[in-house]
């Protein structure tokens, strides 16, 4: 069977006009120009939110699939594989923006690292809106449509504004709630090991060899993960390697052998064994029902 390769869409190629690292668009205005890309799978290298008002269908994101509802944000992270199945009419807002729009308007330059919802899982890349604050909200969008449609600098400014309010909506709409206050340096703490994960994810397999790099001990690391999350260290450097082994199984054309090489698996017996410990699926099944689909 002839395999698909998932295409990645950077900024322009989606809108040719786009300036200042950034679009702001209706979104039924967008699924006319695009909707033939929307509904295979497909990445950005930019984010990708999008605010639906009115409308259903769903949403996969990384191989997970979501029921869409109106005032239902997406926020997805660089990188990240998804697509679109609307049932009905659709309506509400989207923004896309590259990195490069805040690290030159905040001192902060890893300020956006404050908000899981832009750290590429697909887990906490849903937000549901409480009834509350839908007008608000709306109301926000409205906002960041008028003031993109400027070039003066601003405008760009007071785009920037709002999108931080809305980061900072979302975030206590949907952040993870908890009974005690999270200190500081553990939240800093976690995003550093995270952040170490996706750096050398193919080569450092072993949460010692994270530790060590994060000065403590494998212990104090695992406690870490378990309290913050639910999951252990390992869980963590796992879920990172499964997650690029599907990613290219469905969009590079590689042998399962080449992808096992790509992964530093020492053979591919190793990575089908992993593999369908994991999903309990071979690569090449999985591979298969992905493009049946």
């Amino acid at each position: 069977m002839k395999r698909s390769k998932i295409p990645v869409y950077d900024l322009h190629a989606i809108e040719r006009t786009a300036k200042n690292n950034l679009v702001v668009q209706r979104f039924d205005e967008y699924i006319k120009q695009h909707y033939e890309h929307l509904h295979r799978p497909h990445r950005h290298t930019f984010y990708h939110l999008v605010l639906f008002t009115a409308g259903s269908g769903s949403h996969t994101i990384d191989f997970q699939t979501y029921d869409v509802k109106p005032y239902q944000i997406y926020c997805m992270a660089p990188g990240q594989v998804h697509s679109w199945h609307f049932d009905e009419n659709v309506n509400g807002y989207l923004v896309h923006f590259e990195e490069e729009l805040f690290t030159a308007f905040l001192a902060d330059p890893h300020y956006l690292g404050r908000f899981n919802f832009l750290q590429g899982s697909a887990a906490s890349a849903v937000c549901q809106l409480p009834e509350n604050i839908h007008g608000s909200v709306k109301a926000l969008f409205e906002s960041l449509l008028y003031e993109s449609a400027s070039d003066q600098q601003e405008h760009l400014d007071m785009v920037r504004l709002r999108l931080l309010e809305l980061f900072i909506i979302i975030e206590r709409c949907c952040g993870q709630p908890r009974t005690n206050p999270i200190a500081q340096h553990k939240t800093t703490l976690l995003r550093s090991y995270q952040n170490l994960i996706e750096k050398h994810y193919r080569e450092l397999r072993l949460p010692k060899q994270y530790a060590d790099l994060l000065y403590i001990t494998p212990n104090h690391l695992n406690a870490l993960c378990q309290d913050l999350l639910g999951k252990t260290a390992g869980d963590l450097i796992r879920d990172r390697i499964l997650l690029e082994a599907k990613r290219m199984l469905t969009s590079a054309d590689m042998t399962v052998t080449e992808i096992a090489y790509n992964l530093n698996f020492k053979d591919n017996s190793y990575f089908n064994r992993f593999f369908k410990k994991e999903v309990g699926t071979t690569p090449d099944d999985f591979r298969t029902a992905f493009l049946q689909t």
